[in-house]
């Protein structure tokens, strides 16, 4: 007889735990932008390769049918790979990748090919394939570099538009921050622009460093009854991509990536030397689209994005499960009914 599963881990909201007012979209969720898909390859080998790819697909998305988008870099230690004309032109022509440091580069490569393949790069003689990575070295053998091709088209190809896997998946699956074991973690919100509904979306790869905050308070490892880690803290980074339909040109949605990057410190953190911290922002109405004038977005919006990329960080922490590295370098997930304790709410069941 199999000893009984062990429960799921539960999300933020799940245990009382939401950022703000606002309401959120059916998952909770980048995907519950229309049009925004999430797939994830997650590698493991215990304990040398804790690793991943995870893609952002926009519907349509190609060199002749580029989004709208915006880049903010908040500290810029990072291997962002096609960030220079994404700001120049405010222009995102692939989906967005994210991975681990030194498997960026593969990643890109592997994006290009399965790009000029399709419909929508056949005519391509350019691209600018966008790619982001945070540093897994702690809890993976990233010199490794283990993601290959058939990793990336197989997150490109399974990308799905319902409920997001989070913790350690995909780009998320070696990574750590503020001292726990954290990963992906996503979160969107309903916000009413211009008489209509909008929707925007977060999805944030976290591995940065800095002291947990929830709710205003600081939370450490010791404080949830966790070991203290015994190597030297977390340096960096974290990405963070937020979509929205909502009608905004590229410069308000580099506003967007800016507030996006903002809102790690919220969470606790750090910003430090070695984190590279990036937002990247998309709208996706085509640059072309017919539907008039982009609008400024209101602080509602950056209300949204401010909870959303907050919330997406807990839910990155609560999800995540243990996990031994080389070494023997282990990081914990935030444990929720401890954190609850700690916190004076009383527990969800």
């Amino acid at each position: 007889m199999h000893p009984p599963a062990p429960p799921a881990p539960r999300r933020a909201r799940d245990i009382g735990l939401g950022v703000g007012d606002l309401p959120t979209g059916t998952h909770n969720a980048l995907t519950d932008v229309p049009g925004v898909r999430v797939g994830h390859t997650t590698l493991v080998s215990p304990p040398r390769v804790h690793s991943g790819v995870t893609a952002i697909v926009p519907a349509g998305v190609g060199p002749e049918s580029p989004l709208p988008a915006g880049v903010f870099a908040g500290n810029g230690y990072g291997k962002l790979i096609g960030a220079t004309q994404l700001a120049e032109l405010g222009a995102l022509e692939t989906p967005v990748l994210l991975t681990s440091t030194l498997s960026a580069f593969r990643v890109a490569d592997s994006l290009v090919g399965w790009l000029l393949e399709r419909p929508e790069g056949a005519r391509a003689r350019s691209l600018n394939p966008v790619v982001g990575e945070c540093n897994d070295g702690l809890l993976s053998d990233i010199r490794s570099r283990p993601v290959r091709d058939d990793h990336v088209r197989a997150a490109l190809e399974t990308a799905s538009d319902g409920p997001v896997p989070e913790g350690c998946v995909g780009a998320g699956t070696g990574t750590v921050a503020l001292g726990f074991k954290a990963g992906i973690g996503t979160s969107s919100r309903r916000v009413p622009v211009a008489g209509r509904q909008a929707t925007l979306g977060v999805l944030v790869q976290a591995n940065f460093g800095g002291t947990l905050r929830v709710g205003g308070r600081t939370v450490t490892p010791a404080d949830v009854g966790l070991p203290a880690p015994a190597e030297q803290p977390e340096a960096g980074s974290c990405m963070v991509v937020a979509a929205t339909d909502a009608p905004l040109d590229a410069r308000q949605l580099t506003r967007l990536a800016r507030r996006s990057v903002f809102a790690l410190a919220r969470s606790g953190g750090a910003y430090g030397h070695g984190s590279g911290d990036y937002g990247i922002a998309f709208g996706t109405r085509p640059t072309s689209s017919p539907s008039g004038p982009a609008l400024a977005p209101d602080d509602t919006l950056f209300t949204a994005v401010l909870d959303a990329v907050e919330e997406a960080v807990l839910n990155a922490l609560l999800t995540a499960t243990t996990t031994t590295g080389p070494g023997g370098r282990t990081r914990h997930p935030l444990p929720s009914e401890a954190l609850l304790a700690l916190l004076g709410h009383p527990a969800h069941r």
